[in-house]
């Protein structure tokens, strides 16, 4: 705890407003603010990824025994941190059809350090959205990333030492209270607007990966995520006619699509297998009664969109 100054906030002023009664999203965004103490690199298309194996190995050694058969077979992991936070399992008839494990209670937003390198003595930074505003377990990622300064992280493990953790909102402005996104429809008129994927993303249609964001697919899987997160580590599933709102997505049509497809692997350190990181990046355009869908497409640039949004893919931004 001491190896960083403080966790600042501020006065808990927000962008999007919830009144009583209103469907809305709460979540924690957190900067951690480090200084490197040696040379680290981050390949392209694996900042978020590194930052994720970071946490996840240094926490395996904070909290686990050295005996544990591992956090799907553990006998204490209900009380686990590791099991709880970085492993967390679905229970039967939990979650959309199709969801094997919960999903984590976190994302990482690292990927402005993609294809960087970081000098000695240079600063840098990633931050972490957490979703569990009753328990955001962010003492588990302090004293995680704690650990930089003798674990390291990367390929060459550089080392790092974590300066200040800061609570931040919508604006990256001190704040002392969680974000919380109101997802009722806008008042405005919106007949057209543009989704920009900022980062890779990988959208599926039941098995099946999707060439194209088509606007039916893209909602779809940012409602169901949507509402799991919100049933496990928030206020209970969204309370909407999942069946209209589907249809009503399937009406709209896209109008441009200008998408590329990226091909990016990692290297498991604990099985030593390569898997695939990739998606499509690029814009696409879409019309007809999109109003109802804005704030859960603002939503999707927080919590991401499809496969493998812990380690920041399928991070997602409205242009209208």
């Amino acid at each position: 705890m001491s190896r960083f100054e403080s966790i600042r906030r501020g006065n808990g002023s927000q962008d999007f407003p919830c009144y009583a009664g209103a469907l809305k999203f709460e979540f924690h965004r957190f900067r951690f603010r480090f200084c490197s103490t040696g040379t680290l690199h981050f390949p392209p298309g694996q900042a978020g990824n590194i930052a994720r194996g970071a946490f996840g190995s240094i926490l395996c050694k904070l909290v686990c025994l050295p005996n544990c058969p591992g956090a799907k077979t553990c006998d204490v992991r209900a009380a686990c941190p590791y099991a709880r936070v970085f492993s967390p399992q679905a229970a039967p008839g939990e979650g959309p059809s199709g969801l094997v494990d919960r999903p984590r209670p976190f994302v990482f937003r690292a990927s402005h350090l993609d294809g960087c390198t970081i000098r000695e003595g240079e600063p840098f930074h990633f931050d972490v959205h957490l979703f569990d505003v009753r328990d955001s377990a962010l003492q588990h990622f302090i004293q995680a990333f704690g650990q930089l300064g003798q674990e390291g992280l990367g390929p060459g493990r550089g080392c790092a030492v974590l300066i200040s953790v800061d609570q931040l909102d919508l604006l990256g402005l001190n704040v002392a209270l969680p974000i919380a996104i109101d997802l009722g429809a806008s008042p405005d008129q919106v007949e057209r607007l543009r989704i920009r994927f900022v980062t890779p993303t990988e959208l599926k249609r039941g098995r099946e990966a999707v060439d194209r964001p088509e606007f039916g697919i893209l909602f779809a899987r940012l409602r169901d995520r949507i509402s799991t997160l919100r049933a496990l580590y928030g206020e209970g599933p969204l309370e909407i006619d999942f069946r209209a709102m589907g249809d009503a997505a399937a009406a709209i049509t896209m109008t441009r699509c200008r998408i590329t497809h990226t091909a990016v692997e990692r290297l498991s350190s604990r099985t030593g297998q390569r898997h695939p990181l990739g998606g499509f990046v690029g814009e696409a355009e879409y019309e007809g009664e999109l109003g109802r869908f804005v704030s859960y497409l603002n939503l999707g640039k927080w919590i991401g969109v499809g496969r493998q949004t812990v380690w920041g893919k399928g991070e997602v931004e409205v242009v209208q």
